[in-house]
């Protein structure tokens, strides 16, 4: 099953030419002509720019690949503009599967004969189609609302699961053949990202996500979520207020429009660290294709966020390392950087602190408080493996999510507002909240969160107190008596181990005695004493 899914990956790259888009000089000798032998297999898009071919090809290889297009068409800074522009058709342009399909799937999740009994009307042709879902507008019958209804692509789980195996196949090739295998511990990458596509495939999962992300930022001026009707959610269809914005890879509407671009990307920094460090729940599928920007007020732009199949969330400890290394990075500590390093465990504990902060000195400093349009992502990402390399840095899988999302979110900043200072407009957001955590206030916080539980238990106080001055009293006696049980222990062992010793002698002689010609008497009364005297032996041990 894996060979044959690795089989026609290779046959649409071929199919498609991709292997065309490779300098001749980095393919080895051998893979030419491996390519050469494959003669059944043409390139069937001869006439079609590199990145269609690309973005085809990526379409007809499944969701695990469009994600990764999905991710790419957001790096202008490291793709040609010709190719970015093509790979941004997969985040909602994909092809769309049979409307009657999804109007099927619909009535059968929600049992309906007929979809005018919930809907005044439903558009059979899909507004947006991606690679997990397609979505139709729609109108609720009983409130005259404005909806759309995602559906998942029929079949889809089996196309994912053949991927996933295929990537953990790989994954473990990869730890076990590659020099740096073990660093960057791929098993455990493809197994987080096997879980975060597993939870996208559950659109109750979804709706119970877009529902606590609305909560959580119910009173924002910043970031709007739509509402969720989850009387009408199933696991293979959503139904979700329609919203009304322009995407925000729109850049010409957005300006024709008179958006304010320096808050909008200004907001977008405020929208991801609230999430990331406020709430520890996080929009992490963050592309141009789930984000857009409310048309009502463009001199005080507001996010909307859709499709929130994938959240990400962090534990206390990771959140508090990341947010004291971004604080140090911004101070620019460099050491403080390499110190939470290795105290977080991301480098060995035996790391030459002096040399990790020299390196992080090296890539950091010549970016440091320069905006997003001087800053060469690609080299700096090009020194960040090097330095994580050198000092046998491990990847965290926990942060993979993270890390990804950090990437969409500097890609956006990069297309909305180049000359953005993302340092200035992070580091007042994580002092504060670093306030809150170690300050007076989050002593406060802390003993407010307790107080129902102190207050519960406030009451049986006195009686826990007496009983624990009694238990200090009872000590000294327990302590004696433990003791006393102790020191009878050891003298019934030091009496067994004698024991032992002298019945093991006793019976030796009773062996012996007969070849110096003894009566037999004599040999029968030590044979005798020795056993007696294993049997007190054994008594004594009990």
């Amino acid at each position: 099953m894996r060979a044959l899914r690795l089989y026609q990956i290779n046959k649409v790259m071929l199919e498609h030419g991709l292997d065309e888009l490779i300098p001749r000089r980095w393919m080895p000798w051998y893979v030419r002509v491996l390519r050469m032998l494959v003669f059944w297999i043409p390139n069937r898009h001869k006439g079609k720019k590199p990145g269609m071919r690309i973005a085809l090809a990526l379409q007809s290889l499944g969701p695990v690949f469009i994600k990764f297009g999905q991710m790419l068409s957001t790096r202008r800074d490291l793709l040609p503009p010709e190719i970015a522009d093509e790979l941004a058709v997969l985040q909602d342009k994909v092809a769309p599967f049979s409307s009657d399909s999804a109007q099927n799937i619909i009535r059968q999740a929600l049992g309906l004969r007929q979809l005018s009994e919930l809907f005044v009307d439903f558009q059979a042709q899909p507004l947006a189609s991606a690679s997990i879902a397609q979505v139709h507008a729609a109108t609720l019958k009983h409130n005259d609302k404005p909806v759309v209804v995602k559906v998942l692509r029929p079949g889809i789980r089996k196309t994912i699961d053949a991927d996933m195996k295929l990537l953990f196949t790989l994954a473990q090739v990869l730890q076990r053949w590659l020099p740096d295998g073990k660093r960057l511990r791929p098993v455990e990458v493809v197994h987080e990202y096997e879980k975060t596509i597993v939870d996208e495939l559950d659109l109750l999962r979804e709706s119970a996500n877009g529902i606590q992300l609305r909560r959580n930022f119910e009173t924002s001026d910043a970031l709007y979520v739509p509402e969720i009707y989850s009387d009408y959610c199933r696991q293979n269809v959503m139904v979700m207020e329609r919203i009304y914005g322009v995407p925000i890879s729109n850049i010409d509407a957005l300006l024709a429009q008179n958006t304010n671009m320096k808050v909008l990307a200004e907001r977008g920094v405020e929208v991801f660290f609230t999430q990331v460090f406020r709430d520890s729940f996080f929009h992490a599928d963050m592309h141009p294709g789930n984000i857009f920007v409310a048309t009502e007020n463009p001199h005080d732009p507001k996010y909307i966020a859709i499709d929130f199949g994938i959240v990400g969330t962090l534990n206390k400890d990771d959140k508090r390392y990341l947010a004291e290394n971004f604080i140090a990075f911004f101070n620019r500590d460099y050491r403080k950087v390499a110190q939470l390093h290795a105290d977080s465990g991301w480098v060995p504990g035996d790391t030459n602190i002096d040399e990790f902060e020299v390196a992080i000195r090296t890539v950091c400093e010549p970016i440091f408080q320069k905006p997003l349009a001087e800053i060469s992502f690609g080299n700096v990402l090009l020194q960040l493996f090097n330095t994580a390399r050198r000092f046998n840095m491990e990847v965290q899988p926990q942060l993979v999510l993270l890390q990804k999302t950090l990437l969409y979110i500097e890609g956006l900043g990069r297309q909305l507002y180049p000359q953005l200072d993302l340092w200035k407009t992070a580091k007042p957001f994580l002092e504060n909240w670093m306030k809150e955590q170690i300050g007076v206030r989050a002593i406060a916080a802390k003993i407010r969160q307790n107080l129902p539980y102190w207050s519960e238990k406030l009451p049986e106080m006195p009686d826990l107190l007496y009983d624990g001055m009694q238990q200090v009293k009872r000590l000294p006696l327990q302590q004696q008596r433990q003791h006393q049980q102790t020191t009878e222990l050891q003298l019934k062992a030091i009496q067994s181990t004698h024991f032992s010793i002298v019945g093991a002698t006793l019976i030796i002689v009773s062996a012996l005695l007969p070849v110096y010609e003894l009566h037999w008497g004599w040999s029968l009364v030590s044979a005798t004493c020795g056993l007696t005297s294993w049997i007190l032996a054994w008594r004594k041990g009990q």
